[in-house]
C-alpha cells in the first residue's frame, strides 16, 4: 500500500506544488487540473479579502498566481494573510485597502 500512497503524494505535489509529473499522467491534463485548483484557491482567498480583490480588479488572479507559485496551501486564512503582506511589501496593495485591512480580519477556515 505504500506504493499507492507515494504515487498519490507525487500527484498532489504535481497538482498544487509544481512537483514533477508522475509517470503515466498526461502533462496537458495535469496542467489543466492544476490551473483549476489554483483558480479555486484564489477564489477562496478573494472571498476572505473582497476589498483587496475589488481594489486589484483583473490583476487579482495574476498577482495571486505569481505569489502562490511554489507555495503549497496551508489554510485559506494563512494564504490571505501572507498574500496581503506580499502585496503590501511589493506596493501592489492600494493605500485605502491597507487601512481597511487593519479593520478587517479574514475569516478562519
Amino acid at each position: 500500500m505504500t506504493g499507492l500512497a507515494e504515487r498519490q503524494a507525487a500527484l498532489v505535489r504535481a497538482l498544487v506544488a509544481a512537483g514533477e509529473l508522475p509517470a503515466g499522467f498526461d502533462r496537458d491534463a495535469l496542467d489543466t487540473a492544476s490551473k483549476a485548483l489554483l483558480r479555486k484557491r484564489s477564489g477562496e482567498v478573494g472571498g476572505h479579502l473582497p476589498h483587496v480583490r475589488a481594489a486589484l480588479g483583473d490583476r487579482f488572479f495574476a498577482l495571486f498566481a505569481a505569489w502562490a507559485d511554489g507555495r503549497p496551501k496551508v489554510s485559506t486564512h494563512a494564504d490571505a494573510v501572507a498574500f496581503t503582506a506580499h502585496l503590501e511589501s511589493t506596493g501592489h496593495l492600494p493605500e485605502p485597502s491597507r487601512r481597511r485591512r487593519r479593520l478587517y480580519r479574514p475569516r478562519r477556515t
